[in-house]
C-alpha cells in the first residue's frame, strides 16, 4: 500500500506530467518536421541537383549483392538531419521572438506610472508620501 501511495505521489508531480506532455508533443512535432523535410525539401533539393536521388547512390564492393556500400543513404540522412535542424532553429527562433514580445508587453504594463505632485506639478514616485521637490505632504 505504501509503495502504491509513493508511486501515486511521484506520477502526480508537475515535472513528471510536464515531461510526459513534452514527449507526446515532441512525437507529434517530429512527424510534422519529418514530413516537411521528406515531402517538401528533399524533392526540391532533388530538382535543384538535376533529379538526383541521394538515397539510391551506392558502390558495389564485391560480387555478392550484399557487398554494397550505400553512401547515398548516409548523404540523405545527413541532409535530412541538417534540414530538420534548420527547421527547428527557425521554429525556436520564432517562439523566442513571440515570448520576448509578450514579456516586453507585460513589463510595460507592470512599470509603475509616476504621479504628479498636486502642489509643484513635478513627477514623483507613486508610493511617495512627501514630494522630494517641494517637500509638500502628500495624501496616500
Amino acid at each position: 500500500m505504501k509503495l502504491f501511495k509513493e508511486f501515486k505521489e511521484f506520477i502526480s508531480k508537475g515535472s513528471v506530467l510536464d515531461m510526459a506532455v513534452g514527449v507526446i508533443i515532441g512525437g507529434a512535432f517530429t512527424a510534422i518536421v519529418n514530413s516537411l523535410v521528406n515531402d517538401v525539401f528533399m524533392p526540391l533539393l532533388g530538382l535543384l541537383t538535376g533529379g538526383m536521388n541521394f538515397a539510391a547512390l551506392s558502390l558495389q564492393l564485391g560480387p555478392n549483392e550484399e557487398d554494397v556500400l550505400k553512401y547515398g543513404a548516409f548523404i540523405a540522412a545527413v541532409i535530412n538531419f541538417l534540414l530538420i535542424a534548420l527547421v527547428l532553429f527557425f521554429v525556436i527562433k520564432a517562439i523566442n521572438r513571440l515570448r520576448s514580445f509578450h514579456k516586453a508587453q507585460e513589463e510595460e504594463k507592470a512599470a509603475p506610472t509616476p504621479r504628479l505632485c498636486p502642489y509643484c506639478k513635478s513627477e514623483i514616485d507613486p508610493a511617495a508620501t512627501r514630494c522630494p521637490h517641494c517637500t509638500s505632504q502628500l495624501a496616500p
